[in-house]
C-alpha cells in the first residue's frame, strides 16, 4: 500500500472497460481517483477540484486528450500529466510532450508500469532539493515555487521541467551523460524517453535564450551540459 493513501488521480478515458480495470486496480493500490469519460467532463472537474496528476487519453469525445492538456497548462504548470493512449508513433509522443505533458505510455500497458510512473511524479525525484532560489547568470531558479526567474519576466515550469533544470543546476559545467540524465529524472533509459528528453531539453533552451550567461550544450554521442558564465 501507499504510503500517502490521499493522492488524488483524475483520469480521464472513455473506454468504459480500460477505465473500470484500471480505475480499480489503482485505487487497490491506494490512490484516490476521479475516472470522466470524456474532455469536457475532465476540464469541468478540474475547476471544482485540485488534483495531483492528470492521466489522459487522447482520443476522448468532447475534447481530445491534447485539447485538454494545452486547457490544464494555460492555469497549472505544476500537476503532472501523463498520457495513456493507443497512438504509439513517435509524433504523438512529441506532440504531446510539447503540449506541456510530463510521460506518456503507450497502450496497452501493465497497471505495475503504470505504478512506477505514477511514483516517479509522487515521490519526486531523487535528485535532492535546492535552496529556496538558486542563481544562474541574472536569473534565480526556484525549485519549490517551480519558477525560472529571469529580469523581465518569471517563467513557470511543469513538473518535469522542474526536476530536468535542478539536475542542470545542482551539476554546472559538469557533462552528465544522457542515460544518468534518464535515469535520474525519468527512472529509464529507453529509446523513447531518450526522444522525451529531447523534447524537454528544447524547451529549456527556449526559455534560457531570456538568460545570455546560460546555456546547455550537447556534446554529441555522450550527454549535456550546461554553461555557467
Amino acid at each position: 500500500m501507499m504510503e500517502d493513501p490521499k493522492y488524488t488521480i483524475l483520469y480521464v478515458e472513455d473506454d468504459e472497460t480500460i477505465g473500470f480495470l484500471t480505475r480499480e486496480q489503482l485505487e487497490q493500490r491506494g490512490y484516490t481517483v476521479h475516472h470522466v469519460s470524456d474532455g469536457q467532463q475532465a476540464l469541468q472537474l478540474l475547476n471544482e477540484r485540485t488534483f495531483d496528476l492528470c492521466l489522459l487519453d487522447i482520443m476522448l469525445p468532447g475534447a481530445d486528450g491534447f485539447t485538454v492538456a494545452q486547457a490544464i497548462r494555460k492555469y497549472n504548470t505544476e500537476i503532472p500529466i501523463l498520457f495513456l493512449s493507443a497512438r504509439s508513433l513517435v509524433e504523438d509522443r512529441v506532440k504531446g510532450l510539447s503540449l506541456g505533458a510530463d510521460d506518456y505510455i503507450t497502450k496497452p500497458f501493465s497497471i505495475d508500469e503504470l505504478v512506477l510512473r505514477i511514483e516517479v511524479f509522487r515521490k519526486r525525484s531523487s535528485v535532492g532539493m535546492l535552496p529556496n532560489r538558486l542563481s544562474l547568470g541574472t536569473a534565480w531558479f526556484d525549485y519549490a515555487n517551480h519558477q525560472l526567474i529571469t529580469p523581465t519576466e518569471t517563467i513557470q515550469l511543469t513538473w518535469r521541467e522542474n526536476e530536468l533544470l535542478n539536475l542542470f543546476a545542482r551539476h554546472p559545467n559538469t557533462l552528465l551523460p544522457r542515460e544518468e540524465i534518464l535515469l535520474k529524472v525519468w527512472r529509464n533509459d529507453d529509446y523513447f524517453l531518450g526522444r522525451s528528453l529531447d523534447v524537454f531539453l528544447s524547451r529549456l533552451r527556449k526559455m534560457l535564450k531570456k538568460v545570455p550567461e546560460v546555456k546547455i550544450e550537447n556534446v554529441h554521442g555522450v550527454g549535456f551540459r550546461m554553461i555557467l558564465k
